[in-house]
């Protein structure tokens, strides 16, 4: 079932009363997936208390010390914020992020993440979504409380699931989705490739790996596509080696 895929992620939550009630939020609009990156105080009466009847939810909570661990089999991240960032990822309404969570969800596990109540979603993290998300608010009081954001988008979910037919991404794509971890690993390869050439420099990279993932998540890239990319970075580096050998004799 689509709904089983999408994962609720909750990032550095630092108030256990809000991962109980964003357990609640969930339950009522039928999301059971819930993971903690990291919390600051979990397991908690106070998370139980507010959880009220989605105890079940808290119990099966997977619990990761890193977002690695969290993302590393899902193939779609979104990423909730309310504030304008430096560099822009690509946006969407709450409907349409619900729609985009429940097509990639008939091909595996995908994410919504939500970021810690202080600071919201690091840039960092943010690196890791193909898509943001911003719910509509004030805009001189546009934070909203993080149960009360999870219940917004939860909902949205549940209606689209309800109405929303589903556009089959498998249609157009050759292969499989790639997922999280291995799309890390085509990134430390991209990187490792661009600084032996000298096209990144260690000592001032800038924004310049931000700006080639955020490129490649919203390509969305196959299996196979990815399999591609890493021959090509794999045959620069031989043939780096092969120039450095033909240098030396």
């Amino acid at each position: 079932m689509p709904l089983s895929n999408i994962r609720i992620v909750l990032v550095r939550p630092t108030h256990p009363g809000n991962i109980g009630a964003a357990a609640r939020a969930m339950k009522n609009m039928s999301l059971r997936s819930l993971y903690l990156v990291a919390p600051e105080s979990y397991p908690s009466p106070q998370a139980m208390d507010r959880a009220a009847g989605a105890i079940d939810l808290l119990r099966d909570a997977v619990i990761c010390d890193t977002l690695d661990m969290a993302l590393k089999d899902c193939h779609l991240v979104m990423g909730t914020t309310a504030r304008q960032r430096r560099i822009e990822w690509p946006g969407l309404e709450p409907d349409g992020c619900a729609r985009r969570l429940l097509d990639g969800a008939l091909e595996g596990p995908v994410a919504l993440l939500f970021g810690q109540e202080r600071t919201g979603l690091l840039n960092t993290e943010l690196d890791r979504c193909h898509f943001v998300v911003t719910i509509a608010a004030d805009k001189d009081f546009s934070s909203l409380n993080l149960a009360c954001a999870v219940q917004i988008l939860a909902y949205e979910i549940y209606r689209a699931s309800q109405v929303y037919p589903g556009a089959h991404v498998s249609d157009f794509r050759d292969g499989r989705p790639v997922k999280g971890e291995e799309m890390q690993l085509f990134y430390r390869h991209l990187r490792a490739v661009l600084e032996q050439v000298g096209f990144l420099d260690p000592g001032n990279p800038r924004l310049l790996m931000r700006r080639l993932a955020r490129l490649f998540n919203r390509a969305g890239l196959d299996h196979n596509e990815l399999n591609i990319m890493r021959g090509i970075l794999t045959s620069v580096q031989q043939n780096l080696g092969n120039l450095d050998k033909n240098t030396q004799e």
